[in-house]
Parts: C-alpha cells; structure tokens; sequence
C-alpha cells in the first residue's frame, strides 16, 4: 500500500522503516520544520530525522504544521500518524483511500492526550499498553483497529517505557493493522467514552475537554483543543 506518514523523531523514523520493509511505499511525509533553528531549514543537520532518511530516498515532504488535503497524494491508500502532535483534518483525511490511522500510547480511552506516558508513571499504573485507532475530528477518540496491553516493569521512568516497551510495540501494532487493511480486513471498535480520561499537557497550558472528566485541582482554558487545529 502507499502511506502519507506524518510524525516525528525515532519512533516515526522506525515505523517508516519497518513499513518500507513489509513492501509499503511511502508517499510522503509530514515532520515538523527544522526545529534547532527555523531560519536555516536549508540545513540538513537542522532536520528532523524522518526527513533526513526520506530525502536521498526523494520522498516528498511537508511541514507537519502546514498539511493541508492537497499534500497528500490522491493515490495515497493509508494515512499513518506515528508521534505525530499536528492535528490532521477531515478533508486531508479524506484523500486516504482506505484508512487514516495514528498510535497513541495508552490503553485507550484511558490517558488520551499528549503525555500518555507520564501521566501512566505519574498515576503509579500497574498496567498500561498501546493503541492504534482510526483518526476523527475528536482527539485520541476514533474507533480501535488494534490494542495491546503490558504490565508496567518496577522503577520504570517515562523515558524507559516509551523506548523500550511502547514504541516497539507501536512499530507491531501498525504493522499488524496495515497487514489487515491490505488483506482487506478493517477493524473498527468504538471507544467506552463512559471510560475516557484526559490528562492535560505537561507543557502546554491544560485546555478543557468538555466530554471528559477533568482531573481535580487542575485549571483549564474554556476552549475544546479541536477547535484549535484547521484543515
């Protein structure tokens, strides 16, 4: 299948490879623009990494913050969001054929939200895993396509859990949800929203989730964040 990649850092940088070597093609990347120093974006050492391994493969690319529907091919089959903080809007979602798909790292609906892991650490969960679902208008909240859980090692760190247990397992969870979209076959479970927790950035200033449960003492900006992103 042909797949629009948007993401960043090593985890986007693995789940590029790996689909490249189960015989996907990538057609384009999203990252984000160079981050050391924007005014010198001419600069490969500036780049993400993702965009330094699709450059010498020509592999069009975009800035995360700017995807807009015509970035992406109309032969694109799969949108994938891998570490991906850029919101990706209904009519750029459309242009996929078959899905548009992301990897959050919780057990959704517990712990949507940009810092999963953390807050997984923080809560002292005995129990935690992650999840490919299929992208909508509401943050973290479309239907599961795959999920998988593990327990959480003893003195694990943000850090350690991520790179060691949560983004391997991201890498499995996508492949094995794009081996079942190209055989055809589309899972799509609805999230318990009776379940959903949202824990706020760490940081970012917390904005509001109307749909959720806010976490106590905590302060929150009267804006839904989906209103924030645009097409």
């Amino acid at each position: 299948m042909r797949l629009f990649l948007s993401g960043q850092g090593g985890f986007a940088l693995a789940v590029a490879e790996a689909a490249t070597d189960r015989g996907h093609t990538l057609a384009g990347i999203a990252t984000p623009a160079t981050r050391r120093n924007r005014a010198d974006d001419g600069d490969p050492l500036n780049w993400d990494r993702v965009r330094a391994w699709a450059y010498p493969r020509r592999v069009p690319w975009v800035d995360a913050d700017q995807l807009r529907a015509h970035h992406v091919p109309t032969d694109t089959d799969v949108i994938l969001a891998a570490h991906s903080h850029a919101f990706i809007g209904r009519a750029t979602r459309a242009r996929a054929k078959v899905a548009a798909i992301g990897y959050h790292p919780s057990l959704l609906p517990l712990h949507r939200g940009r810092d999963a892991i953390r807050w997984t650490v923080r809560d002292r969960d005995k129990v935690t895993g992650g999840s490919v679902y299929h992208l909508t208008e509401h943050t973290d909240a479309g239907p599961l396509a795959a999920q998988e859980h593990i327990l959480v090692p003893p003195n694990a760190t943000a850090r350690t859990l991520w790179r060691e247990h949560l983004a391997p397992l991201g890498v499995r969870l996508i492949l094995r949800v794009l081996d079942d979209l190209a055989a055809g076959h589309r899972v799509e479970v609805p999230q318990d929203e009776a379940r959903a927790t949202w824990e706020p950035s760490w940081s970012r200033p917390p904005l509001v989730k109307p749909e959720l449960p806010q976490l106590p003492g905590t302060t929150a900006m009267h804006t839904h964040p989906d209103a924030l992103y645009r097409d």
